[in-house]
Parts: C-alpha cells; structure tokens; sequence
C-alpha cells in the first residue's frame, strides 16, 4: 500500500491536516472533523422505493475506523449532517452503528447539529453523542454545518460538499470532492460513502485542495495567458 498524502495548514491558530479520506484532523487537540456523514442515507432512499446500493454506512463506519487507528484520535466532531433522515436508523443500520460504538467506547463523539440532524434527530442515546447547536468553539475554531461568518474566529464546516472537475490529456474529466478555504473559512468535502457532490468556483485568492485515493494536492489558479502585443502601422 503507497503512503497515504496530506496537506498541513496553519488557520485561526491552529494546525489542520487535510486528509484523503475527506477529514481534518487536529493534532494539537487529537481530534478528527468529518462533515456529512449521511449515515443511513441509502436505506432512507431504499424505504422511497428508489433503488441504491447497499453496504454504504458499512463502509463510512470502515474508513472512519481507519482513520481513528492511524491518527490515534481521542474524538471525533461531526459537523453536522450525521443522520441523513429519521429513517436512517433503521434496525440493521442502527445495530451495525451500535457495534461501530461499542468497538469505539472510549472515543468523545460531538455533533454540531446541520440541517438534516433537525430533522432526523439526535442520535439515540445508546450511541453516547453529544449534540450543540452551531457554532462550536474549539481552541478558537468555530465549527459549524452551515458555512457563515463568525466574528473572531476561523470558521469550519461543510453542509456544501464541494467539488472541483480535473481534466486530462485526452479530454476527460472527473470530479474530486474538495476542500475549500477562503480567509476566514474552511469548507470540508461530505465524508459519507453516499453523498452528492456541488462544483465550486473559487474566487481570486481562495485555496482548493482536492482529495484523491490517497492522496491530498492543492489546484493552483491557472496563469493568464501573456498580453498580445499589436503592432501600430508605419
């Protein structure tokens, strides 16, 4: 297996590091960002009569295993969207939630509620999740769902699930979910395995960094092509 490639920023006094995996982690605090989990997304759909894949939360729940091994986290802080509906918990998603937890006991779980936890509600109890309303202040972060200003502070969130098209020699392209920063704003890519993605368009100054399989690289703006010079007639 290739090593795993992230990217180390210094923001609102903190250090971050984006991971491929579509995460922040916070070394300085052992804590791990994920935004949009969606978890039970694809069997609120599946109870809509619409047909998607299944096994989805079992691979959310195995790559944020991953990633609490390899980082050592202490805790883990949603950024809202963790439930995607209050159908999301039915008995089979709910059990192989519960078994994620109790694998996980020691872990501090956070939820910043989004949109869709107003509407799913929060997490039952036996998953031992702590729910505030944005924003919350951490080590002078503000961690939010929904991307906003927040006087006197860096701002994190996600509720937007960016992403940037890549294209190639032969003129083809694919779609990297991304990571999204402007001056006083971090936006984090959905980390759930069944999520929609939104193209974006940085403005002038704003740092993109897409997240491929494993690795992290930043999109630098493309150079203006040079001033054409016309010769007067003589």
């Amino acid at each position: 297996m290739s090593a795993v490639t992230m990217v180390t920023l210094d923001v609102g006094g903190q250090t971050l590091w984006l991971l491929p995996e579509k995460a922040v982690f916070l070394p300085e605090s052992d804590t791990l960002l994920v935004a949009d989990a969606h978890i039970g997304k694809a069997v609120s759909f599946r109870q809509l009569g619409v047909p998607v894949p299944a096994g989805t939360t079992d691979e959310t729940l195995t790559v944020l295993s991953g990633l609490v091994k390899r980082l050592e986290a202490k805790r883990i802080i949603f950024l809202g969207d963790l439930l995607h509906s209050a159908h999301s918990l039915a008995p089979a998603t709910l059990a192989a939630v519960i078994r994620w937890r109790e694998f996980h006991s020691a872990l501090e779980l956070t939820l910043v509620r989004g949109n869709h936890d107003d509407r799913a509600g929060d997490p039952p109890a036996v998953l031992d999740i702590q729910a505030f309303d944005e924003p919350l202040m951490h080590r002078g972060l503000a961690l939010c769902h929904h991307p906003q200003p927040i006087a006197g502070a860096f701002v994190l969130a996600g509720h937007v699930h960016p992403c940037v098209s890549i294209g190639g020699r032969a003129h083809d392209w694919h779609r990297l979910p991304c990571f999204w920063f402007t001056q006083r704003l971090g936006v984090l890519p959905a980390f759930g395995a069944f999520t929609g993605m939104q193209a974006i368009r940085p403005a002038r100054g704003e740092r993109v960094f897409a997240a491929a399989a494993e690795r992290v690289f930043e999109l630098l703006p493309k150079p203006k092509p040079p001033r054409q010079l016309v010769e007067g007639r003589g």
